[in-house]
Order: structure tokens, then sequence, then C-alpha cells
């Protein structure tokens, strides 16, 4: 007879770095509310602009997302133990009083990461690199250790189209690399960045597939393994369907289109995008510990990588997620909406430069100017200059299909009593709803990120009516002046 799973972690001790992140709010929250036998969880949180760590375990534990939590199982929280740190620290900046207390530690997920991909050279590499190093030099003295979940990425080998799960190649050697950043400051390495990271296309790819490779080397030391999720999204299920507290991925997309203030996007539409919800995120690093806690690695065996990757479980292509979103969007419109929700997609970076021109900068110039003479603070032509420059740092993203082998990963439903397939397994999932999912994602969206009510207003829908007839009067005068120039042109060049 198989083991309970949540049995299995009756009386863990659990470390988690990134607690504060969206894979690991959602993660914490997964493990109180489904082995609530567990002993206690230690967050590593550091004080931010003032703040002390309990008040920041405070807020977390106060979102939206603990609802259910808080409703269902209050006392668990109570589980959550603030552990004052930095990842960007030596030792992680964890106190010697601590120290002492993680001692016990059986199991550690370790998911915090800069997932900036236009930081700065440097300061990924102490963070992504060295951190999971510092963090490695600690567990190796927690005697009771049995899981080290060291979290990646799919995309950090991103030269390899199909990526199978195992380790590559190194693209330069972690020890010197730490040691650059050390020595150097970050002017100079910014210098050197695009070489010296083989051109990757960012630095957080470069720095999370050295982060594998300090992982890989203390594999015969500790019971470290590498879990690595694609694009992680809104939950699909649980705790309640939609949840997201970011705006990356198609998340952020669909956000800016609904606004009004993303119309263009010089991306392949039959791309299949490799989207993992992050419920799913949460219960394969749950079933992975849980593989390692009722049997230890074997010695000299390569590391174990599970490529928690969906899109040959449930594919779904770019063009058809921003179908569905400007379908359900002008359905259910946001209340903070500058113009008339749309977007579209094209391979053409010409057809695209016109688009951002005429959709993007003249309609941000008409917004805050109108702002200006409201006495408003005028912000969308910023707001537009951020949205380019982040798109530009995705776009070999959104032109390039990967394929992930995931057997590893798929496996891991197997593992499953019968019994708790409906609170552990994934591959129930298979064929994903995505009309269904986004639609719940675009409630999630207003609730969470923007903080409106899951249904639009009256005067939401009524704004939507009147940006409608604006945006085809602003389209004719666009359109019309630049048939004017062609026009003008073609007579000069015909005269001449």
């Amino acid at each position: 007879m198989s083991i309970s799973i949540s049995a299995a972690f009756k009386d863990q001790e659990i470390f988690v770095t990134g607690g504060t992140g969206f894979v690991g709010k959602a993660l914490i929250e997964k493990l109180l509310r489904s082995c609530p036998t567990l002993s206690r969880i230690y967050v590593l949180l550091r004080p931010k602009k003032g703040v002390a760590i309990e008040s920041r375990l405070e807020a977390l534990l106060n979102c939206k997302l603990y609802e259910r939590l808080r409703r269902e199982q209050p006392h668990t929280l109570a589980k959550v133990v603030p552990i004052g740190g930095d990842v960007t620290q030596l030792g992680l900046g964890i106190s010697e009083s601590d120290l002492k207390r993680l001692t016990n530690v059986t199991i550690v997920y370790h998911s915090a990461a800069s997932v900036r991909f236009d930081d700065p050279l440097r300061d990924a590499i102490l963070m992504n690199t060295r951190g999971t190093h510092e963090l490695i030099k600690l567990a190796l003295t927690w005697k009771k250790l049995r899981a080290f979940v060291h979290v990646s990425t799919t995309y950090s080998n991103p030269t390899e189209l199909e990526v199978e799960e195992r380790i590559y190649p190194p693209y330069a050697d972690w020890r010197t690399t730490i040691k650059l950043a050390e020595t150097y400051d970050e002017e100079t390495l910014d210098v050197f960045n695009l070489k010296y990271g083989n051109f990757q296309p960012n630095t957080y790819t470069f720095t999370k597939s050295l982060a594998e490779h300090v992982a890989n080397d203390y594999k015969d030391q500790l019971p470290i393994f590498i879990f690595r999720p694609s694009i992680v999204i809104s939950t699909l299920e649980e705790p309640v369907p939609g949840w997201a507290d970011n705006f990356n991925g198609p998340t952020g997309m669909l956000v800016a289109c609904a606004v009004g203030i993303l119309r263009s996007q010089n991306c392949d539409p039959n791309i299949v995008a490799d989207f993992v919800p992050a419920d799913v995120v949460v219960r394969g690093l749950i079933l992975s510990s849980f593989k390692y806690l009722q049997e230890a690695p074997a010695k000299d065996q390569p590391i174990g990588v599970f490529n928690c990757a969906t899109a040959n479980i449930s594919p779904i292509t770019m063009g058809q997620v921003i179908d569905i979103g400007k379908r359900y969007i002008r359905q259910n419109p946001f209340e903070k909406t500058l113009w008339l929700p749309g977007g579209s997609i094209t391979m053409c970076p010409v057809l695209h430069f016109l688009r951002f021109i005429t959709m993007h900068i003249m309609m941000a110039i008409v917004v805050d100017f109108l702002l200006r003479l409201t006495n408003e603070k005028p912000f969308l032509l910023k707001l537009q200059r951020r949205i380019f420059a982040a798109f530009q740092a995705l776009h070999i993203f959104a032109i390039t299909e990967w394929h992930f082998q995931n057997d590893n990963f798929k496996s891991l439903h197997d593992s499953v009593p019968e019994n708790e397939i409906s609170i552990f397994g994934f591959m129930q999932y298979s064929n994903i709803d995505y009309v269904k999912f986004f639609r719940n994602g675009i409630r999630g969206a207003k609730e969470y990120l923007l903080h409106e009510t899951p249904e639009s207003s009256r005067g939401a829908m009524l704004r939507i009516k009147i940006f409608y007839v604006l945006d085809c009067l602003f389209r004719a005068i666009v359109y019309g002046f630049l048939l004017r120039i062609v026009y003008k042109l073609a007579v000069r060049i015909f005269l001449s």
C-alpha cells in the first residue's frame, strides 16, 4: 500500500526561499492546507524599506491567496516562522541564533531568484548563482536533510530547442563567475555581458543555468535535484481559480491588452507556448520532494531533473491566447481601461513598427495631452517606453518554440495514491479548457492584480462602448493622414 503523501510530511521541518514570490506563496499555502501535520515552515525574509520581517510575514499570510486557509485551517498559520536574511548576502545573511533554529530542517525549497530579464549581470550572479551556493553550504550542515529542491527554469538552456531532463554543458565556470561578480563593479561586468554569457538572451537564463551546475557539483553530498517550471501562469483550480500575483507571461499581455495600452506585438501566433498553472507547479514541487522522502538518491548517478512543462499535455498557441483574451475582455472589461481593449500579433517587424508608432506612441501622446489639460500627471508615454523595453527582452521567447521532454515530471503523478489524486495529482488536468481558464484568469487579474471587482460595473461597460466609437474615429484620422501622405508621394513620383 502506498504511503499517504500528506502523512509523509508529518513532522517535517521545511525551509523556503522566495516565499514572497509567485510560486513561493502558492507552495506555502498548499503545504499548510494539504499537509497540515508538518512541523513548521521557515521562510527566508529580508527587511524591506524599514518593514520588519514579522510584518512582512503577517502581510504574506493575510493576502487573498490565504483566505481559504484562514477559513478552513487557521491554526496552521502559526507553523510559518520568519528567518531574517538575504539571498544576495554571504551565508544568506542569517544570524547565528536563526542558524541554530534550522539544524533540524529536512526539506529545502530554493525558489528565490531575480526573474527580471534586464537585471545587471552582477546582480543576477549574486542572487541566482552565488545565492544557490550559499544555501547549499548551509544545507551541508543540516544532518537531517532528506530533500533539497532547486527551482530552476526550463529556459536555463535556451540554445537547446529540444530540452531533455538532464544537465547540459555549462556556458561558463560558476566559481569563476561568482569571483568576477565579487571583484568587479556593475558597469565593468555589463561591458562583457554578452560575450561572457555566450550571447544568452538575458542575464536570468545565464545565471540560472550556472546555478544548475552549482547544484550538480554537490549531488553526491546532498539529496539535491533540479525542478524546472516553464512559464508559470495563474492557478487552474486551487486554492481559487485564476489567482496570480504578477504580470509575467500571458497574464501581463492580457492585462495590457485589456486596459488598451498594448495594441501590437511582434510574435509568431503559431508558436505552442509552454504555460503551466501555478497550482500544477506546486503539486509537482511537493511530489518531487515526496519522491526523495521515500527513497534517497543513489550516489554517483546523474542529478535528478524534472521539466515541469505542459505543452505536450495541454497545448495552446500564442494566437489562441490572444483570441480568447480579446473575446472575453470585452465581455468583462476592466475598470481602469484607458482605451478600447484589443491588440494583435504579427511576424512582420515593419508592420509591428508601424502599429507601434500609430497605436502606441501616437495614442500615448494624445492621452498624455488630455491628462495635462485636466491637470493630471501624464504617464502613458513613459509606460509605453517600459512596455517596449520589456518586450524587447522577451522577444526571443515570442518567436521561438522549445520542446521540453517531461517524462520524469509526468511520472511523479504515478506515485500519487488513488485517494489523493484530487489533492496532489496533475495529469487529470490534461486537455485544459483554456477558454474557461483564461476567463478565470481575467477575473483573477481584475481582483488580485488591479484590485477591482471580478465582474465589470455598468460604468466600465459604458466606457467600452464610448472607446469603441473613439477608436474608430482615431483610426480613421490616422489612416486618412497616412493615405494622404502616400497619395502625395505617389503623385510627386508620377509627375517627376
